[in-house]
């Protein structure tokens, strides 16, 4: 049978990719606060829990984009529409019984390593000294160090997940998607540790939906195989099979700044 995928924030960024790709294969649907008129998507803010719950019902896997998406949005924003529509995007799958919940979670939940060598540096463009694959990647071991509210949004949406996962059953797999933007294109020096390629999320989110249910909790890094990469894919292939194929390196010499 068709798996049924749900997708919460279907009309942002990743959502939009996402919804494209996947429903050549699978029975996609979705969310969204602000959809496109013209579109049959439902109008929904997760925030609002009872509206929103019966919506999952008969759903196979949800993948969870709701959320503001700005790095640097303030408190007030991501309490209500990070914290609290994480929170309902779990709760709504528990209610509904759906089995797997594909969490967007982000780099920016250890940000703050980038204040430190090698990564300060490499953020930069500044390679003295440093050649790929001498120094130790940021993996899904290391602490959570979050660069700002929105980190932290993210950050508690993995112990959430975590919470359900061991709670509930749930199989739960957060994702911490570097930088994807809809012209596929890196835009800056960073962009070329962190940029995952349209290819590669597609890849990496197939990867996910087909992975056994006895994978009950993971965090893993979305990123493309970037020559400077800073973060640590290797549990992605060995749990999941995720081996990108693009580099941002390409793009060096067509940067704009």
């Amino acid at each position: 049978m068709t798996k049924k995928i749900f997708i919460t924030g279907i009309s942002g960024t990743i959502g939009t990719i996402l919804s494209n790709s996947l429903s050549t294969e699978y029975d996609v649907n979705g969310l969204d606060s602000s959809p496109d008129e013209s579109s049959d998507i439902n109008h929904q803010d997760m925030t609002d829990l009872d509206s929103c719950y019966k919506l999952f019902n008969g759903i196979d896997i949800v993948i969870d984009l709701a959320a503001t998406t700005d790095q640097f949005a303030d408190w007030e924003e991501v309490y209500k529409n990070n914290f609290v529509a994480t929170r309902n995007s779990f709760e709504a799958a528990r209610m509904a019984g759906v089995k797997k919940v594909i969490f967007a979670s982000s780099n920016h939940a250890v940000g703050n390593f980038e204040l430190d060598p090698p990564y300060n540096k490499i953020v930069q463009g500044d390679y003295s000294d440093i050649t790929p694959g001498s120094f130790k990647l940021v993996d899904a071991d290391c602490p959570i160090r979050p660069d700002g509210p929105y980190g932290i949004g993210k950050a508690l949406g993995e112990a959430i997940g975590r919470y359900y996962s061991d709670m509930y059953g749930l199989s739960v797999i957060c994702l911490r998607i570097g930088t994807a933007r809809s012209d596929d294109t890196p835009q800056n020096i960073r962009h070329l540790s962190t940029f995952l390629f349209q290819k590669d999320l597609i890849n990496l989110i197939k990867k996910c939906i087909d992975a056994p249910p006895e994978l009950k909790f993971g965090i893993y890094y979305g990123v493309s195989g970037n020559k400077w990469r800073f973060w640590d894919i290797k549990n992605a292939y060995i749990d999941l099979g995720y081996k990108p194929t693009c580099n941002a390196e390409s793009f060096r010499n067509k940067l704009t700044k």
